[in-house]
């Protein structure tokens, strides 16, 4: 059963072909610290993205692999495209952006981003 999400206006939204996760990945490097997304990676194939790449910006830092999207409009970060540590392309998905995700029945796995 795939899952949905989108940017708090809906000008960027997605639908992920997989089941709604039940653990989530939280980071302390320097930009989750202060967006403090809740990540779950896919890969491309199973990533749809619906509207216009016209309504998405980008910002990269640090080793500029991974592209962290906004929509343009209104600033939430629903997902981001890049490199894997394995070399492979993947998304991220910022789940407190996912539709019908119980953020609070998430099993959060902590990832010390800020000593990598």
């Amino acid at each position: 059963m795939p899952f949905t999400g989108s940017c708090h206006c809906g000008a960027i939204s997605y639908t992920v072909d997989e089941e709604p996760p039940t653990s989530a990945l939280a980071c302390n490097c320097s930009i989750c610290r202060r967006k403090a997304p809740l990540h779950h990676f896919t890969t491309p194939d199973k990533f749809t993205l619906h509207g216009s790449r016209g309504a998405v910006g980008t910002y990269k830092f640090n080793h500029h692999v991974i592209g962290h999207h906004f929509c343009k409009t209104c600033g939430t970060a629903p997902f981001a495209e890049g490199t894997g540590p394995d070399g492979k392309a993947m998304v991220e998905i910022n789940l407190r952006c996912a539709d019908g995700v119980d953020l609070e029945a998430l099993e959060i796995q902590h990832y010390d981003g800020a000593s990598s």
